[in-house]
């Protein structure tokens, strides 16, 4: 099943059918909100909403290990991150989608990181955090309802909840980020450590703060303002995504993401832990 985590201003999934909400209880506690169950035509669909359904969640506060596990729990093997971003590059214009292929985590340590630690030890390959083979399927869907996607971006994440500055703008540039968001980190690295696929679908609502022009500048006003201006795409571009998804059980290298990653003897985990580790294996 394809799970779908909404970002600013998308709060809830249209199309769906047969919608259950299920309440989730996680090792981490609760999930930002309740998972909203549905089919778009024949095809389950979950969806999460990231800051809750009235928006009351900061960026740093999010549980995004709950999230993750919530969705896992229901049977979600891939994630769509469907988020708001300014953009670091002229190319990426305001009310344009991109798809990012790496990360760069300039969070500060506050958020909680991992699913490990406290006598699991595990070292998961981040070398390609998005998945190749969701990206392709959101490309291929994105070309059959004539949408642009920038492909291949590379996305950095801030802590948040402020606005950069244009110095720190300039620098993300000189980073060679292409987009600027602030809550894909930890959110995609928790995914590879669950074994699921996970995209990032970025909308982008803004020039940061970096462009010559004041009135290309982020603003909270603007984020909204451009964000449900391009509602309609993102939701015909998931309907598509859903409407393309493979029949069957689908394998990928991203559901094996733990195969020699964890140092820790199975046998030397306390019972709480082995059942974490096998619940993240499976």
């Amino acid at each position: 099943m394809i799970g779908i985590i909404g970002g600013t201003g998308l709060y809830q999934l249209e199309g769906l059918s047969e919608i259950q909400s299920h309440s989730v209880d996680t090792p981490f506690g609760s999930p930002s909100s309740k998972v909203v169950v549905g089919r778009i035509g024949g095809t389950s669909v979950a969806f999460l909403a990231r800051h809750g359904i009235h928006h009351k969640i900061l960026p740093t506060e999010i549980n995004y290990r709950a999230n993750i596990w919530a969705l896992k729990t229901l049977g979600v093997r891939q994630i769509v991150s469907v988020s708001a971003v300014g953009s670091l590059q002229a190319e990426i214009k305001p009310g344009d989608l991109a798809m990012a292929s790496q990360y760069i985590d300039f969070t500060k340590g506050k958020r909680n990181h991992t699913f490990f630690g406290e006598g699991i030890v595990a070292h998961i390959s981040t070398a390609r955090p998005s998945c190749p083979t969701l990206s392709h399927w959101i490309d291929q869907s994105a070309r059959t309802v004539d949408t642009l996607v920038h492909k291949d971006k590379t996305y950095v994440c801030v802590e948040g909840p402020r606005l950069g500055t244009r110095a720190e703008s300039e620098y993300l540039r000189i980073c060679k980020a292409d987009v600027v968001g602030m809550t894909n980190v930890p959110e995609v690295f928790l995914a590879r450590e669950a074994q699921l696929c996970y995209c990032t679908l970025a909308v982008a609502t803004d020039y940061d703060c970096w462009h010559e022009d004041p009135n290309m500048h982020v603003s909270v006003d603007q984020i909204m303002a451009l964000y449900k201006q391009n509602l309609g795409r993102v939701q015909t571009l998931i309907k598509e995504l859903v409407k393309q998804q493979p029949s069957g059980k689908q394998d990928c290298s991203c559901h094996h993401a733990l195969e020699n990653a964890v140092v820790s003897p199975d046998n030397d985990l306390p019972p709480d832990k082995r059942k974490m580790l096998a619940f993240l294996k499976s």
